[in-house]
This record gives structure tokens, sequence and C-alpha cells, in this order.
């Protein structure tokens, strides 16, 4: 649908409840529609930056002047911005033409190599000369924000770089399903690049998403959805929003003002209101908890692109961002919602099975408990027929540490160590049985003979492994003492072994 065909009249006065403006997507649709979202590809096309996490103790005051010394422990980069859009698109699965302008120091050169590094994204990021990339830096101790410190070029990029970035925008365009414009006013979509490359959307066909900012919305004219949140919706019609008819007035205003499709503004806890030519759908919020909004707007506008690209209505993509954006603020620091915690907050079941989680979504979690200063544990086996002995290594070891990781080989694993009539129980089985101790945070099943890898990409501060194991035989036990980890040699309980209750029952 192009910027002509949307309509500029105010949306009809319909307000439709929750569960009308979800009919026609009831619960097994929405669970169908989250497997389209892999199916997709996108462009994206902002303000690229780089996020910097810095995390240490603070046990003293400086002499110089009344402020903590952060004795730093480990920093952490990743994509932010426009970028944190990708790495969120790439969580679902989609693929990405990501279209951007950074400077030529080390944030663009680590940058680049961080964008490079997420799956299934083409980069176009391209080099000016003399630009500040823009960096945030946040300083963390005892899982405590301190200080954040901003570097950053928010002028127009060079207009020889803009002619060029919009060329490129117009081949991405044209080879992905829909566009993505994610303005964090640093100068990349500066003047007329905006509307130059929703025109060159609508002409190849593509419907454009644009996450706004300032109080020019003429720049984004005939977009086909924008996603305001609730302040940037007041700053645009200049005067404050306070209830829900407001927001709905004013989402009108601009739709007439600017031939806008639809306008999706976000509502923090007061989930999201759509307004758009069927009329008025408001979603209320998912999040069970919230514990941290950072980043969530980008998972929005994420999940909206790759669920209209998918070929899903304008209603149940708002949906299934509704859903994401609760999945996100659920959890602590710049999250992304994977496909899999989409179909965790649709399916009715117990938490035990929550902890079962990817490789990818284990190392994310352990990260963010360790902003908030939790001590991660780790330990692994193939816990075939879980007996008390098992318990009592998983109750030592999470005595030990805040949050424990259990690695779990997986069935092939287990046949590969103990032979083809191993493991009794299926590897789905056996995670279920681990996810239900209280003792256990997460699970993470391994297809290799070893939990290396996995602990490699985990880092845990603690690696716990029974006493009939030493320090070095424990594998990763080098690796975890390089970085200041520590290995525990859990106390066993006499009497209890897998292989001699299967020996029990086959005589």
């Amino acid at each position: 649908m192009t910027g002509s065909t949307n309509g500029t009249g105010p949306a009809p006065d319909s307000t439709e409840s929750a569960q009308d403006a979800h009919r026609g997507a009831d619960h097994g649709a929405l669970i169908e529609a989250v497997g389209r979202l892999a199916r997709t590809s996108v462009t994206v096309i902002g303000d690229a930056m780089l996020d910097r996490y810095v995390y240490g103790t603070a046990t003293r005051i400086s002499p110089e002047a009344p402020i903590p010394v952060v004795a730093v422990d480990r920093e952490l980069a990743m994509p932010g911005g426009a970028g944190n859009v990708v790495r969120n698109l790439t969580a679902l699965g989609a693929a990405v033409a990501f279209v951007a302008a950074i400077g030529d120091d080390q944030a663009g050169s680590d940058l680049t190599s961080l964008i490079g590094g997420q799956p299934n994204v083409e980069p176009w990021l391209i080099v000016q000369g003399g630009r500040t990339t823009t960096v945030k830096t946040r300083y963390f101790a005892q899982g405590q924000q301190l200080l954040r410190a901003d570097r950053e070029d928010d002028s127009p990029i060079h207009p020889k770089l803009a002619e060029r970035l919009v060329r490129i925008a117009r081949d991405t365009i044209a080879a992905t399903s829909i566009c993505v414009l994610s303005d964090y006013a640093k100068g990349t979509l500066a003047g007329d690049i905006a509307q130059q490359i929703i025109d060159s959307a609508h002409a190849a066909g593509r419907r454009v998403i644009v996450d706004p900012k300032g109080t020019d919305y003429g720049r984004y004219r005939g977009a086909d959805l924008v996603t305001p949140n609730r302040r940037e919706l007041a700053l645009a019609v200049g005067r404050r929003l306070d209830s829900e008819v407001e927001i709905v007035a004013a989402a009108q205003e601009l739709r007439a003002a600017f031939g806008f499709g639809a306008v999706l503004a976000t509502r923090a806890e007061d989930g999201m209101t759509l307004v758009d030519a069927e009329g008025v759908a408001h979603f209320p919020a998912e999040a069970a908890e919230v514990f941290d909004v950072s980043g969530a707007g980008d998972t929005v506008v994420a999940t909206l692109a790759a669920a209209l690209a998918g070929g899903l209505d304008m209603r149940t993509a708002a949906r299934l961002a509704n859903i994401a954006a609760g999945v996100v603020v659920g959890k602590i620091g710049t999250a992304v919602a994977r496909p899999a915690d989409l179909l965790a907050a649709l399916t009715p079941q117990g938490g035990a099975l929550r902890k079962i989680v990817t490789r990818e979504a284990a190392v994310e979690q352990a990260e963010r408990w360790r902003r908030v200063g939790y001590r991660v544990g780790f330990t692994n086996g193939c816990f075939d027929l879980l007996h008390p002995g098992h318990v009592h290594l998983l109750e030592q070891a999470r005595a030990h540490c805040d949050r424990l990781v259990v690695g779990l080989n997986s069935d092939a694993s287990v046949r590969r160590l103990k032979g083809p009539t191993r493991p009794v129980q299926t590897d789905a089985a056996r995670a279920a049985v681990l996810a239900s101790l209280a003792s256990v945070d997460l699970v993470c099943v391994f297809e290799e003979d070893t939990p290396e890898e996995l602990l490699r990409a985990l880092r845990p501060d603690l690696l716990v492994k029974g006493a009939d194991y030493t320090v070095a035989t424990v594998v990763g036990s080098e690796f975890v003492a390089e970085y200041g980890g520590k290995v525990l040699l859990a106390e066993l309980l006499p009497g209890h072994s897998t292989t001699a209750t299967v020996g029990k029952l086959m005589s």
C-alpha cells in the first residue's frame, strides 16, 4: 500500500475493545502467525549507534571528588539505535538489509564488526570521514547504573553521502518486502532524506514503517505506519495527551495532516493504540512485570515489520508487537524477543517449561543477570533418570550462586558418550524434569560431547561439577579461571547412579 492510497481523513469513530481488535486473530492463528516472522526480508535505514556497557564494583569514594571509584571487571558492546532494530529482526529470524552512516573511527569499526556478525544481515554502513560514530556508554556497579556518557555528531550527513545512501536504499528496498526508517535524530535521515526514501519505496510497491523523532512529521509524509510513543505523539501535536480519547484524536490529526496509513501509539504500561482506516484498536499491556523499557520501541518496530512482511494484517501485527514488547520489558537490559519467547507468551504452560531455552537466549539471560549483580553458576550432565544424587548436586550448586544454568547433553550426545541404549529419556523429557526443580533457573541442551562451547558463550562466574572430578579434569576449568571465575567440586551423595539404576531395571 502506498501513501497515495492510504487516505488522509480521520479514522472512523469506532473504538474496539481488545477482544474485538483481535477478532480473526484467535489464539491458534497468532501461534501460526509467529511462524511467518522468520520467512521475511526487511530493509532498515536509520541512525546506527554503538551501545557500550562497563561493569565493575564500587567499594570506595574517590579522594578527588565525592564520586564512586569503579574497578572495571568487564565490558560489553552491542549495536544500538537502528542497529537494535536489526538485532530484533534477526532474533525473529528475518533477513535484513541495513543501510546507515557511521564515522571513520574505532567505534564505527567496532559497530561494523558487530553488525556483520549478526545472522542474515546484509550491511551497507557508509563511512563519512571525520564524522563521530554515536556511542552511548553506561557504567554499572553492584547492579546499579551510575552514569551514561554519550559521544555523538547529530549534524546531517554530508550531501554526497546522503545521495549515495538514498541510491543504496532504493536497491535494498526493491530486494526486500518492507522498509523501516529508524530515526534517532542523529543525522542519517535529516532534511528530505526520509521523504526521498518513502517516495522510492512506494514507487517500488513497498510499505514503510517509521519510528519517528522530533516535531516535524511532515518529513515522513505518506508513510504507511508511524510508531510514536506517548511523549513523541504529544510533541508532534504540541499539547498534553492525558487520556485515551486525546491520544486517539492526536493520531487522527497526524493521519489527516500527513497522509499516514496508520498511527500506532505506544503507551508504556497502558499498552498500545492503533488508529487506521478501519478505526481504533486498543491493546492492553502484556507484561506481567516491567523491569526495563530500554529498546522496547525497537522491538515493536521490528515485530511489526516482520509481521507485515509476512502477510499478516495490521491488527495481528500490532498484537504480536504488543506481546513482543511485553516480553522485552520483562527482561533486564536492552533485550530482544525471539519466536520461542512469543510462543511461550501465547502458550498456556507452567513457568517451568519456560526455563528451557536456546543457547542464544541463555547467553542473553546470563548477561542480564550479571548486569544487576547476580552471580551466575553453571553445571552440566546427561541427567538421565534424575535421582537424589543429581538433586543434591544441583542444590549445592544453586547455594553458591544467585542463578544456575544447567547444560544438558542432547540425545545424540548421550548416545556417543554412553552407548546406543542411552539415554532412557529424551532430552525434552530430561529438560522438563530439570526445569521443574527450584534449584534450576535455566536449562540449555547442547549437541556437542562436552559443554565447552556453551561455557565459552555463557562465561559463568561459577562452574560446578561433582567431587569425583578434580579441578584439572573439569571441562572448561582453565577457561573459567582465565577471566576470574571459580570452580566448585560439589559433594556427592553416595549410593546413587543412573547406570546402576538402569542395571537394576534390566536385571
